[in-house]
């Protein structure tokens, strides 16, 4: 039996699952999380699916062995390659990030024309693009391999970033799509930059926010909701915990504390 104050255990290769925790402390500010940064393999998006569901493998058992109530998949990736897998595997509950920006798309476009920017491994996974082209009148996919790398390194504004922007998204302008899914929980933190380059009119979909609603209902739907007590944030590292502490902490705007390293 599970704990109601136990934490909701959050996986993803890098800093890109803080806009996962970043929504947690928004709408469920009650719940007590452990964040464990893949840093040691960053990034996924290059290798081997194989591969990549061992590293999901063995956070997750890492996570439930902590005793996490739910296991969020803060990874587009690893939703796409691992989360079927996953659930095989584990007699956890499992949120993963794909599904919830697909009905969020799917609400808010108007001319059924629908962008998705992810990893090389999701975008080749074909997940997103099977489940918009059951609804959406043209889905317009194209992987952003960069885009990673200038979140870790926290390029996050400036000329070098704008110019990287603007050369990988540029095949979408002749395409007239009007939403766009950012499928890769890194590419929020470059949201400013997306925008001001497909302009106003294309509207951006986070799925980091629809993520979190779902995983609210679900911690209510399996009584697994936390009482009223003070919740605690835990971070883990697969490697360099110093500089994830850093940039994680600027990040969400608030220190992350002790980042632990821990090298699965």
């Amino acid at each position: 039996m599970r704990e109601n104050n136990a934490p909701l255990g959050v996986f993803d290769s890098g800093l890109g699952g803080l806009t996962i925790v970043r929504e947690i402390l928004k709408q469920l500010p009650q719940e007590s999380v452990l964040y464990f940064a893949d840093t040691a393999h960053v990034p996924y998006g290059s290798r081997d699916p194989e591969e990549l569901r061992g590293f999901a493998f063995q956070i997750t058992a890492y996570l439930v062995k902590r005793q996490c109530k739910m296991i969020i998949i803060a990874c587009n990736t690893s939703t796409a390659l691992a989360y079927d897998f996953l659930r095989s595997n584990f007699n956890v509950p499992l949120v993963g990030v794909i599904e919830p920006g697909v009905s969020r798309a799917l609400q808010v476009t108007a001319n059924g024309k629908i962008g998705i920017i992810g990893t090389l491994a999701t975008i080749q996974s074909g997940v997103y693009q099977k489940k918009l082209k059951a609804v959406a009148e043209e889905v317009v996919a194209l992987s952003c391999p960069p885009f990673v790398e200038l979140v870790e390194k926290g390029k996050l504004r400036g000329l070098e970033t704008e110019e990287i922007v603007a050369g990988c998204l540029a095949p979408l302008q002749a395409r007239e799509i009007d939403t766009l899914i950012l499928g890769c929980t890194h590419y929020p933190f470059l949201r400013e930059s997306i925008t001001r380059f497909l302009g106003p009119k294309v509207k951006i979909v986070d799925p980091a926010e629809e993520t979190v609603r779902q995983t609210a209902r679900l911690l209510k739907a399996n009584s697994l909701s936390a009482g009223n007590q003070k919740p605690r944030y835990s971070y883990f590292s697969s490697k360099n915990a110093y500089d994830f502490k850093i940039k994680g902490s600027a990040f969400l705007g608030r220190d992350l504390g002790t980042v632990k390293e821990i090298y699965l």
